[in-house]
């Protein structure tokens, strides 16, 4: 079993924001022509407005060291984060599935992105760390739900009346969805022991006859070694509205593309609010650096087999971010039911609950029985 750290000190949990963070935030970007909201333009650089066609470019000359700048874990634990990493934002919670997200310019009502829930604006706020980086929309809503339909059209199994019903639907969402990353340095020592193949061969009796045979077997011996391994940007989700079997499927992420955080990207989309807090987020990492570092024990004791007795891992050097990555939502309510779809807004890669239709399932277990019984009656003739 994977030891716990040992250079992280214990500090208490969930430490608040500081009483000096700033002001709420409004993130509004009216058009200079016509006054209207405008928005971000999913693979561009600019903002466009939705009434008159205007475009504004974004100012990217912010450096890259920006989107990549790490906060010191231990710090931000045991003194909490300067009043710079803090930002406030105007939330909504939606009262069925409790996901919290942050509202751009107006809005005053609308539906939850993640189960299509009414939802009316309750003028709540949110104090979290402002994001570091933000990785901005490559595909628009029309690439997305274009992938979605062909995702639902490859499943034979799926009502066809979904499929009519998503490509018809109500708008897809699109959402930024909160992440951590984490770097760390770690140094782990180990025992356990190295098996190497060997090939015995023997007589047996078999149906009355004597013969050889060869048989493989393994030999045991006690190891121990050390193992180190520098891990950067270890993703943890951060979100509890999404199930994490959709979000991982989506992976992987090129975060080698994130820039700087601007309200900018986020113009015209929705941001979720973190729900997986920042210690809670790292344990989370630890469990993915510790199946990781198993991995590398085994290479280390190498051999045809390993038997892995303890490991004691000190972690050291432990930095985070709190990143942005954008997905386009779709729940529709179907016959009763509410399916989800989650489009990665980067590489149109489609996750989502796979509906079954009966019919179609019963229609393929009668022509499987269909079928075998012609193949057993063609059998019985050439027999």
């Amino acid at each position: 079993m994977v030891g716990a750290m040992t250079d992280i000190p214990n500090v208490p949990r969930d430490t608040p924001p500081p009483d000096d963070a700033p002001d709420r935030q409004e993130h509004r970007f009216p058009c200079p022509t016509c006054g209207a909201q405008m928005q971000f333009a999913p693979g561009g650089d600019h903002l466009i407005c939705p009434n008159c066609g205007n475009t504004e470019p974004i100012d990217t000359r912010t450096g890259r060291a920006a989107a990549t700048r790490e906060l010191d874990f231990v710090r931000h634990l045991r003194d909490a984060a300067d009043a710079a990493d803090i930002e406030e934002t105007r939330t909504v919670t939606c009262p069925n599935c409790g996901a919290t997200t942050e509202l751009l310019g107006a809005d005053e009502a609308g539906r939850c992105p993640f189960c299509d829930t009414p939802v009316v604006v309750d003028a709540g706020t949110d104090r979290h760390i402002r994001p570091a980086a933000v990785l901005p929309f490559a595909i628009d809503e029309g690439a997305a739900r274009a992938a979605m339909t062909d995702w639902l059209g490859a499943l034979w199994f799926a009502p066809n009346g979904l499929q009519d019903y998503a490509r018809k639907g109500r708008r897809m969402n699109g959402v930024y969805v909160p992440y951590w990353t984490y770097d760390a340095a770690t140094a782990s020592r180990y025992t356990g022991q190295r098996g190497t193949h060997y090939y015995v061969t023997r007589t047996v009796t078999r149906n009355g006859k004597r013969q050889q045979v060869r048989e493989r077997r393994t030999r045991w011996r006690a190891v121990s070694g050390r193992v180190a391994r520098a891990f950067d940007d270890v993703l943890v989700l951060a979100s509890r509205s999404l199930p994490k079997s959709y979000t991982d499927a989506l992976e992987p992420w090129d975060l080698g593309a994130l820039e700087p955080y601007r309200p900018e990207f986020l113009a015209g989309f929705r941001a979720e609010t973190y729900r997986v807090g920042l210690e809670d987020g790292f344990a989370e990492a630890r469990d993915i650096m510790d199946g990781i570092i198993r991995g590398d024990v085994r290479h280390d004791i190498g051999g045809d087999e390993q038997r892995i007795g303890a490991v004691d891992t000190d972690v050291s050097d432990v930095t985070f971010k709190h990143v942005l990555l954008p997905v386009w939502l779709a729940a529709y309510k179907y016959r009763g039911r509410t399916f989800r779809f989650v489009v990665n807004a980067r590489t149109g890669e489609v996750q989502g609950e796979r509906p079954w239709s009966r019919w179609k399932i019963a229609f393929a277990v009668l022509l499987a029985l269909i079928a075998a019984g012609i193949a057993a009656y063609v059998y019985s003739l050439t027999a």
